[in-house]
């Protein structure tokens, strides 16, 4: 995957009076202690019910998880953010507290129609949008397809490039497979042990708290989360997304860590060299989930990128 693989009651009626969406199945349990929580609220947007987080006021801060986390992993930058922002924060289609769409909607296009629409929805627009990994190709397809039109795009150690060599026939090709066996995610969910999700986080190159690490336990323990997953990997298509990259020019703002055990810093610079005008951030001592390792370093980034009145 791109990212990995004490009241049990809804929201507050005063966070959906707008809306009217009821909340995720699993909300009462698995949300019952969920990061920001009181920020959370449901949406109804593109026909499906939407988890979203919003916080502060000022300029508009769009926060867009990668594959296989949720708006936990904003659980730090989210507040930090919210002194100097209004910061809006989703749970992607399938994933997190957010319903899972058809299969064909869980793809790069369906992804970036259905966020749309919940801005729409939602009556926000960017001025700014961060992106982790897969969540920042969805952030420059919104721009490239004229949906939003932000001050700058953040992509922190984005999966803006398709896989190198066989990867990129092979890789997608098996996540289809995977995603074709209606089992799998069950299997997953009941082998998910706190040594197998460690494991998998190690990978990424971070070192997260034990507050991160039990939030993800916790997802990947869910089948549905990790049918969303599944899904969204085998249906994720970068073909002629890279040619593309060029029209985002001194927008695009490449943060990369150098200890990225899914996506080499090697990627943003490539990507550097080929969008005029865009700008390279290295993180050094930072890995794949660097927002959630150091959000105070993030934070500080992105209120480089868009100056705000003081808090």
């Amino acid at each position: 995957m791109t990212a990995i693989l004490s009241s049990a009651v809804c929201p507050s009626p005063a966070h959906m009076p707008r809306f009217g969406a009821a909340p995720h199945p699993g909300w009462a349990e698995d949300g019952r202690d969920w990061p920001n929580r009181a920020q959370s609220r449901f949406v109804s947007a593109a026909g499906l019910i939407w988890h979203v987080q919003r916080a502060g006021s000022g300029p508009v801060v769009l926060l867009l998880h990668g594959t296989g986390a949720a708006t936990h992993s904003w659980r730090d930058l989210l507040p930090l953010l919210a002194r100097r922002f209004n910061v809006v924060a989703p749970d992607l289609p399938g994933h997190g507290f957010t319903a899972m769409p058809r299969a064909s909607l869980m793809g790069l296009p369906g992804m970036a129609r259905g966020l749309s629409a919940l801005l729409e929805r939602l009556g926000v627009r960017p001025d700014l949008v961060v992106g982790h990994s897969a969540g920042a190709v969805i952030a420059a397809r919104l721009c490239l397809d004229g949906a939003i039109d932000p001050d700058r795009l953040l992509s922190l150690n984005g999966a803006l490039l398709p896989p190198p060599g066989l990867q990129a026939t092979v890789f997608p090709a098996a996540a289809r497979f995977l995603a074709g066996l209606p089992l799998l995610p069950l299997l997953v969910a009941r082998t998910a042990s706190d040594a197998r999700v460690e494991a998998l986080l190690r990978d990424t190159g971070s070192v997260l708290d034990s507050e991160g690490l039990r939030f993800y336990r916790r997802l990947f323990r869910r089948p549905d989360h990790v049918a969303g997953a599944v899904t969204m990997m085998a249906r994720w298509d970068l073909r002629g997304l890279p040619g593309e990259l060029r029209r985002l020019g001194d927008r695009l703002v490449l943060a990369a860590g150098d200890r990225d055990g899914m996506i080499p810093a090697e990627a943003a610079r490539i990507v550097h060299d080929r969008v005029p005008g865009s700008r390279l951030v290295a993180l050094p001592g930072l890995g794949h989930l660097a927002h959630e390792e150091a959000p105070e370093r993030i934070a500080a980034l992105i209120a480089d990128l868009l100056p705000a009145a003081p808090p």
